[in-house]
């Protein structure tokens, strides 16, 4: 049914681009959202099944630009090798972050990785002769594969869906394995996992580096799609967004991460023509999603339906 669902998902992505008007729709609507959903989806594994928060997101995918933009300006790497030592290096940090913070629970754990965020995000403003400082690196250059330039709004979308629909079903395929319901048994209970055999530090650190390496790849993805970093794209604000992106869409639903990620991305953009009342318009609209479906908007109009279908099943059987 989830393998079903990708694929209609998949079907409608293909279909999108005859219906955008001009490209900008296929950069803002398409690129940026399909960054967000692996981002979202990456953040809903660690947040959503494994029942952990994490306010410094941000940092893993600014890390995983920077490494791009550096070793490609200043060192004269290939792209796709400089990917590689930013997927490693973010690899090797968040497992020695993992190691000693999430020892940590609820709001300790909430303020401990929203202080690493903040080391990064300080790092990457003052080092300025490395990263740019606040004005940040720029001229990075395009990826290609096999000799193919990714230089349009086009090849970008591709790309950037291709990604996204791997990210999905590599999500999908993760709960549905023995690691899955180890991260459910944790969200549950943690000393009920324990006592049944489950290495609860050990399941945590791996959904957390598992989370934080998706984080690089679409850093260092954005960074060649965007040829510019600064760091106001990996503030704590963009952590605090992925954050909002996750619960709106619904906790421990993959396809509601989707969800989350695609409304957070698309409503502001909906809501330009109002000027001044948009962040108004987009709070209130936030807040009435949360105060009546507090489950997530996805979550919460699956069971509406479900309830629906439930209704008119028993008026025509009765």
């Amino acid at each position: 049914m989830r393998l079903l669902g990708l694929g209609i998902f998949a079907a409608v992505i293909a279909i999108l681009p005859l219906l955008f008007p001009e490209n900008y729709y296929v950069t803002v609507v398409g690129v940026t959202m399909f960054f967000n959903v692996i981002l979202a989806v990456g953040l809903n594994l660690f947040m959503g099944y494994a029942g952990q928060i994490s306010l410094g997101h941000a940092a893993f995918f600014g890390l995983g630009a920077y490494s791009s933009a550096i070793l490609t300006t200043k060192f004269g790497f290939n792209p796709w090798l400089a990917m590689g030592a930013g997927v490693a290096l973010v690899w090797i940090v968040s497992y020695l972050v993992a190691k000693p913070i999430l020892r940590l629970k609820g709001h300790y754990l909430a303020m401990a990785t929203l202080g690493f965020g903040i080391i990064i995000h300080i790092f990457l403003v003052q080092y300025d002769t490395l990263t740019g400082g606040p004005d940040g690196l720029s001229s990075i250059p395009e990826l290609s594969i096999f000799g193919w330039p990714i230089n349009s709004d086009l090849r970008w979308y591709a790309v950037s869906a291709t990604v996204m629909l791997l990210s999905i079903l590599f999500s999908l395929n993760i709960v549905a394995s023995r690691h899955g319901r180890a991260l459910q048994a944790v969200h549950g209970s943690e000393v009920a996992a324990e006592t049944m055999g489950i290495d609860t530090s050990r399941v945590k650190v791996h959904i957390f580096v598992i989370s934080a390496v998706m984080a690089a790849v679409t850093g260092s993805l954005f960074v060649h799609e965007q040829a510019f970093i600064s760091p106001d794209s990996c503030s704590f604000f963009f952590s605090i967004e992925l954050v909002t992106m996750v619960v709106l869409g619904g906790m421990a639903s993959t396809f509601g991460a989707v969800f989350g990620a695609a409304i957070l991305t698309y409503l502001p953009e909906f809501l330009v023509v109002f000027q001044d009342f948009k962040v108004l318009i987009f709070g209130g609209i936030l807040m009435f999603i949360m105060i009546f479906l507090p489950e997530g908007l996805f979550v919460g109009l699956c069971r509406l339906f479900t309830h629906f279908k439930q209704e008119q099943k028993e008026c025509l059987t009765s």
